[in-house]
C-alpha cells in the first residue's frame, strides 16, 4: 500500500470519522450562530485593514486582500480562543481542546482563482469571500467536502490558474537563479500585479521541496524565457544572474540544491525566503487571492 503523504502547509487536512464527529458534536449546535460570529470578527478586521490597504489592482478594499484579511482574522480568533468569553468562542475552544483541526488553508477555488480560508474540522470557513467579487457575501461557511477548494496539484495547475485569474503571462525564473528552486515562476499581469516571482506562499514553497525541485527544474529548462525588457527592479544585485546563460544558471541551482539535500534543510529554506523578502521589501504580494 502506498504511504499517505503528510499535508503541506495550508493544505486541507483530511476529515476522518473522528474529526467529522467532533465537528458535529462541538460546532453543530452552534451552526446558526457561526455566521454572525465570523461576521463580527470580519468587521473588526475591516476596521483595522481598510485604512492600511485602500487599493489593490486599482480597486478599493477589500478587493484582492484575501490573504491579509484571513491572516488578521485568524490572529484575532486566536486571541479570543485564549480567553473564551462567550458561548461560541467556548464551543470553538472546546473543539480545539478535544483535538479538532483548525488551520489556515489555501488553494484553487472552483478552478477559478487562488483563495485563502480557514478549516475547522469538517467545516470550510471563508472569511474573505468578497475579495474577488466584492458583491458576494463577506463570509461563506460550507462542509469542507462541498467547498470546491483544491490543493494546487503542480506547477502546471498553478500556471493555469495564474493565467485565468490574474490574466498573467508566465515565464521561467531566469532572473533570480538562486531563488529558482523554490520560486521558479515569474508572472506579469498588467493592471493586476507587478511583475514578480511566484509563489512565495508556504504551500508552493514546500510543494517545490517535496519532489526535490524536479518539477521546478523541468519548468526552468523548458519554460518561456523572460523577455530582455522584463526586469525585477527591487532585486538585489547578489540575487541576479551572473552569467549570460541564465537558463542554465537556474537549472544548475536546482541540481545543486538537490545534491546538497536542501529540500530537507529548513535553514536553507528560511534563508531563501529572507532573500525573497529582500527582493520585494514592503511591496510584497503573494499568490493567496491577491489580484
Amino acid at each position: 500500500m502506498d504511504s499517505v503523504k503528510p499535508c503541506l502547509p495550508q493544505e486541507i487536512a483530511p476529515v476522518d470519522a473522528a474529526q467529522a464527529a467532533l465537528t458535529a458534536q462541538c460546532l453543530g449546535p452552534w451552526s446558526n450562530q457561526l455566521m454572525a460570529y465570523f461576521l463580527t470578527l470580519r468587521a473588526e478586521t475591516d476596521a483595522a485593514l481598510a485604512p492600511r490597504f485602500p487599493w489593490a489592482g486599482g480597486k478599493a478594499y477589500p478587493y484582492g486582500r484575501c490573504e491579509e484579511i484571513t491572516q488578521d482574522l485568524y490572529a484575532r480568533l486566536a486571541q479570543r480562543l485564549a480567553r473564551p468569553s462567550d458561548p461560541v468562542t467556548q464551543a470553538l475552544h472546546d473543539f480545539v481542546a478535544q483535538g479538532g483541526i483548525v488551520r489556515s488553508i489555501w488553494g484553487v477555488l472552483r478552478e477559478q482563482y487562488f483563495q485563502n480560508a480557514l478549516q475547522f474540522g469538517g467545516l470550510y470557513v471563508d472569511v474573505s469571500n468578497d475579495t474577488v467579487f466584492v458583491t458576494k457575501p463577506q463570509v461563506e461557511i460550507l462542509p469542507i467536502n462541498e467547498c470546491g477548494l483544491v490543493a494546487v496539484r503542480d506547477l502546471a495547475h498553478f500556471r493555469q490558474t495564474a493565467e485565468r485569474y490574474w490574466h498573467a503571462t508566465v515565464y521561467a525564473n531566469h532572473l533570480a537563479p538562486t531563488l529558482a528552486p523554490l520560486l521558479p515562476v515569474i508572472t506579469v499581469s498588467p493592471g493586476k500585479l507587478q511583475p514578480g516571482l511566484q509563489s512565495a506562499c508556504d504551500y508552493m514553497i514546500d510543494l517545490m521541496r517535496r519532489d526535490a525541485f524536479v518539477q521546478a527544474e523541468a519548468w526552468l529548462r523548458e519554460g518561456p524565457v523572460p523577455p530582455p525588457e522584463l526586469q525585477l527592479p527591487d532585486l538585489p544585485a547578489d540575487l541576479r544572474a551572473w552569467t549570460t546563460d541564465t537558463r542554465q544558471e537556474a537549472v544548475l541551482a536546482c541540481q545543486r540544491a538537490r545534491a546538497a539535500g536542501c529540500q530537507h534543510d529548513a535553514n536553507w529554506r528560511s534563508a531563501r525566503v529572507m532573500d525573497y523578502l529582500r527582493s520585494v521589501g514592503a511591496s510584497k504580494t503573494g499568490a493567496g487571492g491577491t489580484p
